[in-house]
């Protein structure tokens, strides 16, 4: 445990500011999500960790205090740590959450991101969000009510998103007056449930109470018969990157293109974006997807200047050597790669519209900021995420998972998800309303050209396509002459 308050003394012992600032930039960082049913604590263990771990300013602490009163009474100091974290107007008068709250706070051992994701099946949209981009989850258990839906449901997201490690919070032991048997109850429960997943997970298990602090910062003398770690001490240490290089994560360079910069009067040309996997380094011949044009690095270009090199979830802009036409959503691969170039996959669907998913409907998919469109082929099951059966179905309902057939416009290059979260996931956009209606994470690339039947084309298509290629290029549509 490191918890120190950051005053002008401290800073000064540490050599002045910017030599404070500088240890700051290298300490590691660690991104993760609560997630849970609803009233399980979720708000509130985040407002304790920030609480506790001395992250509030004095203002805001002010604030708190008289946010408080209004839903505690006037004449109470109890602080409501959760309206730290829950800052919508419903979300307050409700007590729940309903958007993903993000927070960040840091100990002398790390930085952290939080994601607070919404407990209601209704909001399983943004939960799945919020478990995006996380590397870890806090599962939060109400010690009450032991394992419920919810609780699969959301464990069955993380994992299905690439999460592999797991806190298992029980909450709220000091409604349950600390029982050691009711905590060993949950967690076999819990052991018995997540060993049907094939997968390699990685699972801790602590008793606490977030609305008293037990076992978050300090240890709790209330349940002196636990003898593991505090919160914080799981969330200093783990090391999440022990679990993944065990999984087949690939480490060869995507960089998708997100954004040209251009500067007339300075003659600049770059390509700003993350590079999703792998390392670019300057000389690297490089391919550009899907012009298959081959260039060289010429700059990497930082926001505190030119660097040599760049690696996985580093924001960089690139200048080549050569004056390339490359636009929003293409990809930047090293020259030597075997691309996946696919016109179908079978994805992972979790569905978010009231509107059911059935086969045979159009989309348009957003691929790391390139768009495409692409058809449903076939839906092959939903999974009962309570008992985890295959279902056999021809439609898919709001918050249902199911694996689906996609079959795409154009050639894609995909990676799986397990592989690239970037290059490996997508959303469905309704092509009417703009709406977006699902996630998808590739499970499998099918190597079958669906799309070939396609490429055979009357002269009068041939004639209209290369038409609107010379003088309508920003439609961006396929030049189907392309390499005839």
């Amino acid at each position: 445990m490191c918890i120190i308050k950051i005053t002008s003394e401290y800073i000064e012992q540490k050599g002045g500011i910017e030599a404070y600032l500088d240890a700051q930039q290298h300490i590691g960082s660690l991104r993760f999500l609560t997630c849970g049913s609803v009233d399980d604590g979720k708000s509130t263990l985040i407002g304790r960790l920030l609480h506790d771990s001395s992250q509030i300013c004095d203002d805001q602490l002010l604030t708190l205090r008289n946010d408080s009163k209004k839903y505690f009474g006037h004449s109470s100091n109890k602080l409501n740590l959760a309206l730290l974290v829950d800052g919508l107007q419903d979300e307050r008068e409700q007590g729940i959450t309903i958007d993903v709250a993000y927070r960040y706070f840091s100990t002398q051992k790390r930085r952290f991101i939080i994601a607070d994701a919404p407990g209601h099946e209704q909001y399983t949209r943004n939960m799945v969000t919020g478990a995006s981009t996380s590397d870890l989850a806090i599962l939060l258990i109400d010690a009450r009510k032991g394992v419920r839906e919810q609780t699969k449901r959301h464990s069955f997201i993380c994992i299905l998103l690439g999460i592999r490690y797991f806190i298992i919070v029980v909450n709220k032991m000091d409604l349950v007056d600390f029982s050691d048997n009711i905590f060993k109850k949950i967690q076999e429960d819990y052991l018995i449930f997540i060993s049907k997943f094939v997968v390699d997970v990685k699972n801790y298990f602590i008793p606490l109470s977030a609305l008293n602090g037990d076992n978050i910062i300090m240890r709790s003398r209330n349940m002196s018969w636990y003898d593991g770690k505090t919160l914080l001490d799981i969330l200093e240490n783990v090391d999440v990157m022990d679990l993944k290089d065990k999984l087949e994560v690939s480490h060869v360079l995507r960089f998708p293109v997100q954004y040209i910069i251009k500067h007339a009067d300075l003659d600049f040309r770059g390509y700003a974006g993350t590079v999703a996997s792998g390392k670019i380094q300057v000389g690297q011949l490089v391919k550009i997807f899907p012009s298959g044009i081959i260039s060289k690095i010429d700059r990497i270009v930082t926001f505190n200047g030119d660097c040599q090199e760049a690696y996985v979830g580093e924001s960089i802009t690139l200048v080549l050597a050569d004056d390339i036409d490359i636009s929003r959503g293409d990809l930047i691969v090293d020259v030597n790669e075997e691309l996946n170039i696919v016109y179908s996959a079978q994805v992972d669907i979790v569905w978010m519209s009231e509107t059911e998913l059935l086969v045979g409907q159009i989309f348009t998919i957003k691929v790391a900021g390139k768009k495409n469109r692409a058809r449903v082929e076939n839906i092959q099951y939903r999974i009962n995420v309570s008992t985890f059966d295959r279902c056999i179905t021809d439609s898919l309902s709001l918050n249902s998972i199911g694996l689906v057939d996609l079959v795409f416009d154009e050639p894609l290059m995909l990676d799986k998800y397990l592989d690239n979260r970037i290059t490996g996931s997508f959303i469905l956009i309704d092509t009417l309303s703009n709406n977006t209606v699902g996630a998808g994470m590739v499970r499998e690339l099918s190597t079958k050209n669906c799309g070939k039947k396609n490429d055979v084309h009357a002269d009068f298509e041939l004639a209209l396509n290369s038409l609107i290629c010379r003088y309508y290029p920003h439609w961006g549509v396929r030049n189907l002459l392309k390499g005839k």
